[in-house]
This record gives structure tokens, C-alpha cells and sequence, in this order.
């Protein structure tokens, strides 16, 4: 059976993070955790309309894995819980809180909402509404990278929920096939929409899920940035030097519902509390930091300081920057000729 997520690895040898990175990521993911935490606020206030799905608490992920890519040149695709993905990747606040809201200045002009944000610049590809939709692209961009040859990944995150669908394993079975440059990752946080992991799927290890067609994979405490820098260090190298593509199953854990919709009534509230007070990714960051003596109570604090600043500039501007006219809708379009 699987191990339940933030369980503590068994490794003797953690591998540790420099004083820069520990830093560097301390700060993205407070970064993730204030602008998700005022995301569902606004939310909650009616500026945010549709769906909202929100990260909290699976941070150490998308940070962590971002820090072993090529920041800008590997690509990034994932599913609708998207928000951290992109702030990560260096993606304006202001632009993805105003995508939020609807209006102009949004990263998609206001037209894609909470669940469908895209980058070309940056290599983000989505926020993907269809669940496990961005598997089968995320192999069409590795594709792409093999096809032009230009030393990329693409790094293809999904759910356990999504894990299920076939179209991942077609995915799968053209990656290996061809062995393209990709590295799935299996944000494992024990809940698709509402059903537990245990009761959906009937090998609950999705390391293994690539078996069958030659795929070699891991699970990684997902709790922990530092096994998941690693663990995505050794994943992206495999795929980049030629080998085809790897599988981390990150154990992780959200604290909110599936959605803001969500009253998560599936689960516990000790079960929530016991893995904010023993497991949270940012906690541990902040007691290294200390322990460490990387910086002090009181620059943490200004770090803090300087976040909250950042997102409440964000929200700001996504409540009084102009809403998309009415032309807007004839935009970006796709049509086949007949």
C-alpha cells in the first residue's frame, strides 16, 4: 500500500538544500499559501465567480520541482489547480489574481478564470478544465521537444484523480514508445473531489503505474521540498539525457476542499489540523531556516511583510482594473474553415 502523504522518509540521508534555495523557497511558497489564502477570501466575497480550486498545502511540490528545471526553457502543463504553478514559474500576481476576477489585465484577458491561465512566455501551457486532459498534451509538448531537439522537458502534473483515465495511459505508452523527454507528476493529496485514494483506485501506488509500459517511478514525500527537489532532479535528468519518461508520485495533502465549493465533510478535522501542525511544507522550511541560523525571526518576518504586500497589491489591482469589452468575445477563437 501506498504511504500516506507527508509520511516521514525513511531515508537517514535527507539531502539538504543550500542557505539560497532554503530561502528561495520559503518564499515561494509563502507566496503561494498568502495569495491562495486572500484567493478564497475574495471568493468567499463574490469577486471571484466559477470554479476555484486552491493549493494550499501541496506548495512544496510545484516549488521543489520547479527549482530542478530550467526555469523559462522546460515546460510546465497542468490540471485547474493551478494558481501556484504559475506564480512559481514567475508569472505576475497581479495578472493571475485578475484572471481570477475577469478582467482585462488577466493572463488570459480575463476569458479563462480560475481554471484556464496560459504563459507561451513562460512555457506554462495551463490550467487544464478537463481532468487528466494535460497528460496527453504535456506528451504532445515533450513530443515537440524531441521532434526540434532543443534539450527540454516537459513536466506534466496531474491528480489521483485523474490517474485513472485512459487517456494517461496512452500518454504513457507513446512516451515510452518513443521515448520522449517527460516527467509525470502524480500530485497524490488522498482525495479526488471526495473520494478517498483507498476507495477509487485499486493499485493506490501511482509510482507503479507505469509498469506495464517500461516506466520507471518513485513516491516522494511531497511534505518535504527537499526530497521533491531531489526527486525531481534525478526524474528531469533521466528524461533530458534520453532515457524516456519517469513517474514521481508526490504525496501530498490539500487543506481545503476539492473546490471552494467543497465543505470536505469526507474527511476529519483532526486529520486536516494533524497534518497542519506536524507536516506543513513552509513550517519545516521556516525551522531549518532558523535552526540554521539562515535568518533571523525578524527577517522571516519582513519576508512576510513583503508577500502580504505583493498580494495585496494583487488583489487591488484585480478588483478595479477594467472588466474585457464586449469585442473581447470574438477574440482568440479557433475556427475550421469548411
Amino acid at each position: 500500500m501506498a504511504r500516506k502523504a507527508g509520511a516521514k522518509s525513511a531515508q537517514s540521508n535527507v539531502p539538504e538544500l543550500t542557505k539560497e534555495q532554503e530561502l528561495a523557497a520559503f518564499r515561494d511558497m509563502l507566496l503561494i499559501r498568502r495569495f491562495e489564502e486572500k484567493a478564497g477570501q475574495m471568493y468567499g466575497m463574490g469577486l471571484i465567480g466559477g470554479f476555484c480550486h486552491l493549493y494550499i498545502g501541496q506548495e512544496a511540490v510545484v516549488t521543489g520541482v520547479t527549482m530542478a528545471s530550467k526555469k523559462g526553457e522546460d515546460a510546465q502543463i497542468t490540471g485547474y489547480r493551478d494558481h501556484g504553478h504559475m506564480l512559481v514559474m514567475g508569472l505576475d500576481p497581479k495578472g493571475v489574481m485578475a484572471e481570477l476576477t475577469g478582467r482585462e489585465g488577466g493572463l488570459s484577458k480575463g476569458k479563462g478564470g480560475s481554471m484556464h491561465m496560459f504563459s507561451n512566455e513562460h512555457r506554462f501551457y495551463g490550467g487544464n478544465g478537463i481532468v487528466g486532459a494535460q497528460v496527453s498534451l504535456g506528451t504532445g509538448l515533450a513530443f515537440a521537444a524531441k521532434y526540434r531537439e532543443d534539450d527540454t522537458v516537459s513536466i506534466s502534473y496531474f491528480g489521483d484523480g485523474a490517474a485513472n483515465q485512459g487517456q494517461v495511459y496512452e500518454s504513457f505508452n507513446m512516451a515510452k514508445l518513443w521515448n520522449l523527454p517527460v516527467v509525470y507528476i502524480v500530485e497524490n493529496n488522498r482525495y479526488g473531489m471526495g473520494t478517498s485514494v483507498e476507495r477509487a483506485s485499486g493499485q493506490p501506488d501511482f509510482s507503479k503505474r507505469g509498469i506495464s509500459f517500461g516506466i520507471e517511478g518513485e513516491q516522494v514525500d511531497g511534505m518535504d521540498i527537499r526530497l521533491v527537489h531531489d526527486a525531481a532532479q534525478r526524474a528531469i535528468e533521466h528524461a533530458r539525457s534520453g532515457k524516456g519518461p519517469y513517474i514521481l508520485e508526490m504525496l501530498t495533502y490539500r487543506y481545503r476542499g476539492h473546490s471552494m465549493s467543497d465543505p470536505a465533510k469526507y474527511r476529519s478535522r483532526d486529520e486536516v489540523s494533524s497534518m497542519r501542525a506536524e507536516r506543513d511544507p513552509i513550517e519545516q522550511v521556516r525551522k531549518r531556516i532558523l535552526e540554521n541560523k539562515y535568518e533571523t525571526e525578524e527577517g522571516l518576518k519582513e519576508i512576510e511583510t513583503e508577500i502580504r504586500a505583493i498580494v495585496t497589491e494583487a488583489a487591488d489591482f484585480a478588483t478595479s482594473d477594467a472588466e474585457p469589452p464586449a469585442s473581447e468575445l470574438w477574440t482568440d477563437i479557433y475556427a475550421e474553415a469548411e
